[in-house]
């Protein structure tokens, strides 16, 4: 079997006009099979247009923190903003994104590769590009949240809208696919293409690319005010400018793209 392509999408967080571009993108390259790495609804106007995409477009589609949260039948939503995503979603889509698996795990060009939305242990705990050694390492271990089976040599996470590569001295890859709705600094969608020889454990050509593509932000922004939808300022400011929406209502430093901690397990980003 020769190479073969994978488009790797997370944290579209209901911008319906970002997603279409990517997948736009994805279609005009000749790419069949799409994961999804989470975080489908929230923060933008149309999660359940997105959900309904992605059921129908994604092969894989893996659990994201909000996916978790947003649906759960047990919490109590104290903001206009969560309100208004969760019931924007029917409840089917709820019980749909709840029932979601943690993570996926496939081999391509002689790599185990695992996918989870946030960390090895839960999609609630965050790891930034900017981690210690000891987090690096925990991402690549069995977990009760991943099960057991053979430990991946490259992990592939979202969650951060902040995407990175990095590799250890024992080939082991860590990267971030970044986001395709909600994009920090930089806001333009960015999606991840893995290629490789697929189910072959045998060493072989393999790559890891990144992929921005241009969209209307302006419109997504409209369309989210004709709908109604609350903390437009907040949205604004991350779809437009890349910058986190809670820095601007707490007046704060941004907290992303911070200079990272030398650590033993980073090195050259080139493989």
């Amino acid at each position: 079997m020769g190479l073969q392509r994978i488009a790797l999408v997370s944290d579209v967080h209901g911008n319906l006009s970002a997603l279409e571009a990517v997948f736009a993108d994805i279609e005009q390259r000749g790419i069949e099979r799409i994961f999804n790495l989470g975080d489908y609804v929230g923060k933008g106007p149309r999660g359940s247009a997105v959900v309904d995409l992605c059921r129908e477009r994604c092969e894989v589609n893996i659990l994201g923190n909000w996916d978790d949260f947003l649906p759960d039948p047990e919490r109590t939503h104290d903001s206009d903003g969560l309100r208004w995503w969760k019931n924007e979603l029917r409840e089917d889509q709820w019980s749909w994104l709840r029932a979601l698996p943690f993570s996926y795990d496939f081999v391509l060009s002689g790599r185990r590769i695992r996918l989870f939305h946030a960390s090895a242990t839960s999609v609630h705990r965050r790891v930034r590009f900017d981690h210690d050694e000891q987090e690096f390492l925990g991402m690549f271990q069995n977990t009760e949240a991943t099960g057991d089976g053979p430990l991946p040599t490259v992990v592939g996470y979202g969650d951060t809208h902040d995407p990175f590569y990095e590799v250890d001295l024992e080939r082991r890859t860590l990267f971030n696919t970044g986001s395709v709705g909600n994009s920090m600094g930089d806001p333009t969608p960015v999606y991840v293409i893995l290629e490789g020889i697929p189910d072959t454990l045998d060493e072989a050509p393999f790559s890891i690319q990144f992929v921005r593509v241009p969209y209307d932000a302006p419109a997504e922004l409209e369309v989210a005010r004709s709908l109604g939808m609350p903390e437009l300022n907040g949205y604004e400011a991350e779809i437009i400018h890349g910058i986190y929406r809670g820095n601007i209502y707490a007046n704060t430093t941004p907290t992303y793209h911070r200079r990272p901690h030398p650590t033993p397990a980073m090195a050259s980003a080139t493989t």
